[in-house]
């Protein structure tokens, strides 16, 4: 039996977008992209020689943001919220049952430091929080 699925794609759209503008702040050097880089292990020199081929990078994040709206918006439905506080009730369960424990494994087997798992764990929770109301609201 399957189940009827309705997606608003301008919604999956601008919750990716905004997905992509929050991450885009969120390690950037005016919030938290020093304390990433330093806790990941990373330097400057590492991240200056990177940059030359950002654009396909940036073109895969925002599809995997686009991919994660998209499912985002399944549950959104398949729940029924309506409301802006019920889309990030999903957002948050899709969080702690998906993202904190898969991001986990960070520290447990990569030895990452723990603020790195705090700094990519809070900004996965504050996205999802925010795709979840903009999915909900705008179904």
């Amino acid at each position: 039996m399957a189940i009827e699925v309705s997606i608003n794609y301008l919604a999956v759209l601008v919750a990716a977008i905004i997905s992509m503008i929050l991450g885009a702040l969120w390690y950037s050097p005016l919030l938290f992209g020093n304390a990433w880089m330093k806790s990941a292990g990373l330097t400057k020199e590492f991240m200056e020689k990177h940059k030359k081929g950002m654009s396909w990078r940036y073109l895969f994040a925002f599809l995997g943001s686009l991919l994660m709206a998209y499912v985002l918006a399944h549950f959104v439905d398949y729940t029924g919220s309506t409301t802006f506080l019920l889309g990030m009730t999903n957002g948050f369960w899709i969080w702690l049952g998906f993202f904190v424990p898969v991001l986990l494994g960070s520290i447990l087997w990569e030895g990452k430091k723990l603020v790195f798992y705090f700094i990519n764990i809070t900004y996965h929770f504050i996205s999802l929080l925010i795709m979840g109301g903009i999915l909900a609201v705008w179904q």
